[in-house]
């Protein structure tokens, strides 16, 4: 009974075990093809922007995230063929466990059929039967033999059923054996596709360093027109603060006090009042309701272009072997050719519109997050419109809550 109690918790565990598996599995897969649909998307952006000397730093950090996403690719396959080992390795507990049930079946069948051979005789049949003290023990006996006779017919089939269960098993160990070649193939096609784009990362680098100086002098130029970007932006979010205090201030002053229910009816107030934090100003109730939108579509915001992909990724960067280095308020969206149409990613307010050296930023409020859109060459809206259009062949992106600087990549759909 303990032994057939362990058999049965065995099979639920593998059952449940190869159940997980499959559902693993289905996640691996998906994850391939997202990861070979944005290799393909960032090797046609590469096609497009390569040998353009403005757009080196871009073109280096395609070919470097192409790379980073070929090392996932090939650690999803590593994952697969754990996967598959351990599908090998339980399929192997699963075919020892049914052959000792088999074996088990087999000596028990063989017991009954030995039993049987010794009382084979029909007098043996009617001894048992006519031995009966009643004619109810009788009935009774008969009835045993013809369920003797069922278990027995039971067991054959059980043995027939185990042993076909057996064969299946080993021919899925067989597919499962045949799937994880396929893997390994794949995972030496795949290494040798990484070795083939860290090659062309080199040509790449190579060409970057002879560039150098040059580089450096486009980047410290970008950083400034950064700089001034972000200060624009800070002085025009401040003043926007400013304002809503003054106006929350002044609602206070003019708004009558009421005493409680039961007072005298004067009012004293505090001689020291203190501010322990800072209440965001944003928080009116259209405020707060644009806020939970902007809040809700994170991973979901369009691309303000349609065709385009980031060349230069949020935050301080640096180009390895080189003395190359950067710190992007936003992302840097390379797009195949100037002139291409740039739109809002959510709805809001044109906050502002300025000039940032000799391009064009628009600025869009969604409640307390704000959108930038700079190095525009044209810009068809005025201040307090819904939406803007612009265009230009790099797209600087920000994105910001309140006056931080937030990471936009998350928020934008793959």
């Amino acid at each position: 009974m303990k032994k057939r109690i362990y058999f049965l918790l065995a099979f639920a565990f593998i059952s449940g075990f190869l159940f997980a598996q499959t559902e693993d599995k289905a996640q691996l897969e998906k994850e391939r093809q997202d990861i070979q649909r944005e290799i393909k998307e960032i090797q046609d952006e590469f096609k497009k922007v390569k040998g353009k000397t403005k757009q080196m730093i871009g073109q280096y950090n395609l070919v470097d995230r192409k790379i980073k996403l070929q090392n996932r690719y090939i650690s999803n396959i590593s994952r697969e063929l754990r996967l598959i080992d351990d599908d090998i390795y339980l399929s192997n507990i699963e075919i020892y466990r049914l052959s000792k049930l088999l074996d088990t079946l087999k000596a028990q069948y063989s017991r009954s059929v030995v039993y049987a051979y010794k009382n084979r005789s029909n007098y043996d049949f009617l001894n048992f039967v006519f031995s009966a003290n009643s004619f109810n023990d009788a009935v009774k006996r008969v009835t045993y033999l013809k369920s003797y006779r069922a278990f027995r017919e039971q067991q054959v089939n059980t043995i027939k059923e185990t042993q076909a269960l057996i064969a299946k098993r080993k021919e899925d160990q067989l597919a499962k054996k045949r799937q994880k070649d396929g893997a390994l193939k794949n995972q030496t096609e795949q290494a040798k596709v990484l070795e083939v784009q860290k090659k062309e990362k080199d040509v790449v680098l190579k060409e970057l360093k002879s560039q150098e100086k040059d580089l450096d002098k486009q980047l410290r130029a970008k950083q400034k027109k950064d700089n001034d970007l972000k200060r624009s932006i800070n002085a025009l979010i401040t003043r926007e603060i400013e304002k809503r205090k003054r106006e929350a201030a002044d609602a206070a002053a003019n708004k009558p006090a009421t005493p409680a229910p039961g007072s005298t009816g004067v009012v004293t107030t505090p001689a020291k009042t203190k501010v322990t934090r800072e209440v965001t100003v944003f928080n009116s109730d259209a405020d707060l309701k644009l806020n939970a939108s902007f809040e809700t579509n994170r991973a979901k915001l369009p691309w303000p272009v349609d065709q385009g992909n980031v060349c230069v990724h949020f935050g301080p960067y640096k180009i390895e072997g080189t003395k190359l280095r950067g710190d992007n308020p936003g992302i840097t969206i390379c797009t195949p050719q100037a002139g291409v149409n740039v739109k809002a990613v959510f709805s809001g307010e044109v906050f502002a519109i300025f000039n940032v050296g000799d391009t064009k930023t628009v600025m869009l409020r969604h409640g307390k997050y704000f959108t930038t859109y700079s190095n525009l060459s044209s810009v068809s809206v005025s201040k307090g419109a819904t939406e803007e259009d612009g265009q230009g062949g790099k797209l600087e992106f920000l994105l910001m809550e309140d006056k931080r600087n937030l990471n936009p990549e998350p928020w934008l759909r793959r």
